[in-house]
């Protein structure tokens, strides 16, 4: 029976290690030494050697490097379309040709600084391992190639590797070398102050789905106080929100659906409003839309684009970046009103198209600013890219909280929400005259899915900024209007919930007046009793919930099954345009018709988008 030994410690302040070695006689064979002069750890075997020094590693002989796949990083195809391979895994000496060919050579040593390994790999958690054994050829590249054999496979889907269960991945691996003489060298390189940083961020966003003010503030502290750069920071908090459940679920159906386009190099309209429905469900769930730009970035690859002319809104935002923060960085060019309106400009027009172009522009500017610094460059080279992100902030900001507002149900604002949507107008009507009624206000009046309570929030929401600024209202009017039309919402969520129930299981028959006073008064008693309500329901509530119900008899007993029957996309649009009733509403009234009565969900995504 094989045993393992475990050696844990510290190079300097940061990097965490734990060296294992596992195999029959593991108790009985020296594994490492210490160089107390260099402040060197030597882990070793008959051929193979691991040196940690406080700025990095060195490494001779087989084995190679794993981690767990982190969401949003650059991820092989292959790997990506198989959901269960969630590891990442580097041999050393490997490389592939341009037809994927994989090739072994006996080049395997090297070296690599911590930075490197938390940037290239996981942020949090990385490994390394070798092995020695008597039964691997005498040639490095052969024993790459008949390591990756028996034991690639399982490295690449143990859950072991993202759990940090050492114990479990040692027991996973070593019975697949066959040989109980061998000897399994693991070594775990944690970076402290990532595991902190994303340690916070997942208490704070697991809790409630978003970041408040003063949890923003502490992984701020976290941040500084490590000097962790942007760019993990993102990546460590888009694999966070990933791994919610909820949004996981989501993500992955939308990355299924891509890899259906991919598969196929084209995507149908059908495909298109899968996705586009997915997109929509994200906003409703509070999913940040930065899950799918890598799963955007593979649609894109699929796609048969005409030519590869860049788009006039990518080619601007290049063309200030580069010229401002790349090119230009030792002449004095400050970005003016102008500039930024095309910047944000172009951010809208890509969220429009589904293009995250423009979020990598970003990103690769903000990676080059961060490594420009850390290399000797002014300080001030980042002031220019603060004010293009304090707008773009503003953007997502206004953007994420008016989508809300519009689709989301019962979604309370508060008065100090309003005191900043009041300072993100002003900033950005300080760029341009009706900027943020452009930007955010004109399209969303269009959308299809805007319901009735959506709809009368937003203006409500504008009219009372505008009457705010002139001086003719205040924030706490405002905030009085919202909550009373929240309010009524919810009144109405709860009142047709019941109501529907109490016909379906006692009023086979509510046309009277008679029948709706006796069913009104049943429901106000229910409710109270129940502490739903407080108060009367109003006339008109009431009213308009029997109405709906009985227009919703209307479509699922007479106008569905002829729509179905005849594909009559025209009769639904119609009854939509003219029944008043919300579009997601009557979605929901489909979707469980349709599964209520076992019929084929994929006809119902066909009609709605009016395919024959």
């Amino acid at each position: 029976m094989y045993k393992d030994i475990r050696l844990h410690g510290l190079m300097g302040e940061q990097t965490e290690y734990f060296a294992m070695v596992a195999g029959n006689d593991a108790y009985q064979r020296y594994f490492f030494n210490i160089v107390q002069e260099e402040d060197q750890l030597r882990i070793f075997s008959p051929g193979n050697e691991m040196i940690l020094s406080p700025g990095g590693i060195s490494y001779q002989g087989n084995g190679g490097n794993f981690c767990e796949y982190m969401f949003g990083v650059d991820q092989p195809t292959s790997d990506l379309a198989k959901p269960e391979i969630i590891n990442r895994l580097v041999m050393y000496g490997v490389h592939s040709d341009e037809d994927g060919t994989v090739r072994f050579s006996d080049r395997t040593s090297g070296s690599e600084t911590y930075d490197t390994i938390f940037f290239e790999g996981n942020a949090v958690c990385n490994y390394f391992f070798f092995v020695h054994s008597n039964l691997l050829s005498r040639k490095l590249k052969n024993q790459q190639e008949e390591l990756v054999k028996r034991i690639g496979k399982s490295i690449k889907r143990s859950e072991a590797v993202g759990d940090e269960r050492d114990d479990i991945l040692i027991s996973e691996l070593y019975p697949l070398l066959k040989d109980e003489s061998s000897q399994l060298f693991v070594i775990k390189l944690i970076n402290r102050h990532h595991r902190e940083y994303r340690d916070l961020f997942r208490s704070f966003y697991f809790k409630n789905k978003k970041i408040s003010d003063e949890d923003f503030s502490r992984l701020v502290a976290v941040a500084t106080k490590h000097k962790i750069d942007r760019y993990q920071q993102e990546r460590i908090r888009i694999d966070a929100m990933y791994r919610s459940p909820a949004n996981k679920r989501i993500v992955d159906e939308y990355r299924n659906i891509l890899l259906t386009c991919n598969a196929k190099n084209e995507i149908s309209n059908l495909d298109n409003a899968r996705l586009t429905r997915l997109k929509t469900l994200s906003v409703r769930n509070k999913i940040p839309g930065a899950l799918f730009y890598t799963l955007d970035e593979m649609l894109k690859k699929g796609r048969n684009l005409e030519d590869d002319h860049e788009p006039d809104y990518i080619a601007a935002t290049r063309e200030i970046l580069e010229g401002i923060f790349f090119r230009e960085i030792n002449i004095e060019s400050r970005i003016d009103r102008n500039d930024m309106l095309k910047l944000i400009q172009g951010k809208k027009k890509a969220m429009d198209n589904r293009d995250h172009a423009y979020d990598q522009l970003m990103l690769d500017a903000s990676k080059e600013c961060d490594e420009k610094i850390r290399d000797g460059a002014d300080s001030s080279l980042l002031d220019g890219f603060s004010y293009v992100i304090t707008y773009l902030d503003r953007f997502d900001t206004v953007s994420n909280l008016i989508s809300q507002l519009a689709f989301m149900e019962t979604v309370r604002i508060n008065e100090e929400m309003l005191r900043g949507l009041l300072e993100h107008k002003a900033a950005f009507d300080n760029l341009h005259e009706n900027c943020f009624q452009e930007l955010f206000i004109r399209e969303l009046f269009t959308n299809a899915y805007l319901g009735n309570f959506g709809r009368r929030k937003v203006k409500t929401l504008m009219d009372g900024l505008a009457a705010i600024e002139a001086g003719k209202s205040s924030i706490e009017g405002l905030h009085r209007q919202l909550t009373d039309i929240d309010q009524e919402e919810r009144i109405a969520i709860i009142l047709l919930e019941h109501v529907r129930d109490r016909i379906r299981n006692f009023y086979s028959k509510f046309t009277t007046k008679a029948d709706q006073e006796a069913l009104r008064r049943e429901i106000v008693e229910e409710l109270k009793t129940k502490k739903r309500i407080s108060t009367d329901i109003p006339d008109h509530l009431f009213n308009e919930t029997i109405f709906t119900i009985k227009k919703e008899a209307i479509y699922l007993h007479s106008l569905l099954p002829q729509i179905i029957a005849e594909r009559n996309v025209g009769l639904r649009e119609d009854f939509l345009a003219n029944s008043g009733l919300d579009r997601f509403y009557v979605e929901e009234l489909e979707r469980e018709y349709y599964e209520k009565n076992g019929l084929d969900i994929t006809e119902l995504y066909q009609i709605r988008k009016g395919l024959s």
